[in-house]
């Protein structure tokens, strides 16, 4: 077999793997339900989603956080500037820079989406541990292990069966977008309004 037929069969077998893993389960249709009357509640209450990843994830945060305040009417702020950051990362240690980001700005009608592909990335940990200690709703998605231990202290906790870190990201912006499309009530709609 060439390079060029291996690729291909690469691609095909990625491919019906991925579309697997996003084919509709009864538990994450229930799940995805479940997130977007939070983000509803948490919106007529005039409370705001923060939402947090790192690396990739922190992409996924930042595009999640435009559509939903642009397309959907739900008031989203993520925190991925480089000054905010390393001034929390200087001052509090890495491994907390997301939970002093929740101390500082979020509120108590808030909700916090945590984005960790393993679950186990210190900084979500005590961010969440953090909203915990203010009564704020945790919303987390993760993949690899299903007790990982950011999915056992998060409110609702949205986990892809995979180890393959493309995989469980493009999962993650997925759905999210999914709930942001659901919230407005179509999928076709101008990316300008008038």
């Amino acid at each position: 077999m060439n390079k060029r037929e291996k690729n291909r069969l690469f691609l095909e077998k990625y491919l019906i793997d991925f579309s697997n893993l996003v084919r509709p389960k009864e538990k994450i249709i229930s799940q995805l339900l479940k997130v977007q009357d939070i983000f509803l509640s948490t919106s007529n209450k005039k409370g705001k989603i923060l939402i947090f990843g790192n690396g990739g994830s922190s992409a996924i945060a930042s595009h999640v956080s435009v559509d939903l305040t642009k397309n959907a009417k739900i008031r989203t702020v993520n925190f991925n500037e480089a000054d905010l950051i390393t001034c929390f990362s200087n001052d509090y240690g890495y491994e907390k820079w997301v939970e002093k980001a929740v101390d500082f700005y979020a509120d108590k009608n808030d909700t916090l989406v945590l984005i960790s592909s393993s679950g186990k990335s210190k900084n979500m940990i005590n961010a969440c541990k953090a909203a915990k200690r203010k009564k704020i709703k945790v919303i987390s998605l993760t993949g690899h292990s299903k007790n990982n231990p950011l999915s056992k202290i998060a409110n609702i906790s949205l986990w892809i069966d995979s180890k393959a870190y493309n995989f469980i990201e493009n999962t993650h912006q997925i759905w999210l977008l999914t709930v942001c499309d659901l919230i407005i009530g179509k999928r076709e709609y101008p990316a300008k309004k008038k």
